[in-house]
């Protein structure tokens, strides 16, 4: 009982941590899976959505506000999309990826800009934050609902992905690019529900993330970004249950890497797991089942 009483915060801690990366990640590895590209303002979208939510709901009430973050993170990842990328279609592939670190720059001083650098604290949603015990362990109600939420949203993505037309066109498309155009699919369509879909799960994870770590600043997307992207990798960058699967361990490991009072670490072992990864299985776990990317 002891070993629960002392490990069970962390597991709980890190399954959902893990939730929180997973969603993010997923955003990293469809986008990949079509377009071949790491959008690195990925990071910087979910940390606008967090701003978006502390200044909404200044003004107005929470049940409000959450629906407004989601819609104008949604709407974010589109003008993106439409305005760095579209345009850059036909460019080499290293134009589109300093177009990506331009707009993670600008999303990040345009915030600096806004909140003068400060960082402003994370508004209390009634329910999700309020305290629980669970066998002698205290911990927030958020911790309990991101794992769960997260695996009920790709369910659902995973069967839109498999039976809808628009999840059609994105498996054909990230076969083929070439091929999907000459056939009739709308490239740009796809494309943009990419990007739609990414920002939405980006933009649920920042509610579910800032309810446990209750501040923002314009960096805060940087360290999440990253290991959610190292979780798409460790899965195998374009299949959507490995960046699940990978963002989880990841967080539960770092997490149990604390409870061994190893803190300072615990950041470290994300990118020596990268390492390793990219040396013993460059592909990920699911990189070699074509039929998984999207």
């Amino acid at each position: 009982m002891d070993f629960i009483a002392k490990y069970l915060p962390y597991l709980l801690a890190g399954i959902s941590v893990g939730g929180q990366y997973a969603l993010i990640a997923i955003g990293y590895t469809m986008v990949y899976g079509i377009l071949r590209l790491i959008n690195f303002a990925h990071a910087d979208i979910f940390m606008v959505a967090g701003f978006i939510m502390v200044y909404a709901s200044a003004s107005m009430p929470i049940y409000l506000s959450i629906p407004l973050v989601i819609v104008l993170t949604v709407v974010l990842g589109f003008v993106v999309e439409r305005v760095a990328y579209k345009p850059l279609r036909s460019a080499p592939r290293m134009s589109v990826m300093i177009s990506a670190i331009g707009v993670s720059y600008l999303l990040q001083n345009t915030a600096w800009y806004v909140t003068g650098g400060l960082a402003k604290v994370y508004p209390t949603i009634p329910w999700i934050s309020d305290t629980v015990t669970f066998m002698g362990c205290t911990t927030k109600r958020v911790t309990f609902i991101t794992p769960v939420l997260t695996i009920l949203l790709v369910v659902i993505l995973v069967l839109l992905i498999k039976y809808t037309k628009i999840g059609i066109a994105m498996r054909a498309v990230s076969k083929d690019f070439e091929t999907s155009q000459l056939m009739g699919i709308k490239i740009n369509t796809v494309i943009s529900m990419t990007f739609i879909i990414g920002s939405f799960l980006a933009a649920v994870g920042s509610l579910l993330y800032f309810s446990n770590y209750a501040t923002v600043t314009p960096t805060i997307g940087a360290m999440p970004g990253l290991k959610a992207f190292v979780a798409a990798v460790f899965g195998g960058i374009g299949s959507i249950p490995g960046a699940v699967i990978g963002a989880f361990i990841i967080g539960i490991c770092e997490n149990f890497i604390k409870a061994a009072g190893l803190t300072t670490f615990s950041d470290a072992f994300t990118f020596a797991l990268l390492i390793v990864v990219l040396i013993v299985k460059p592909n990920g776990i699911f990189g070699e089942s074509t039929s998984e990317k999207v």
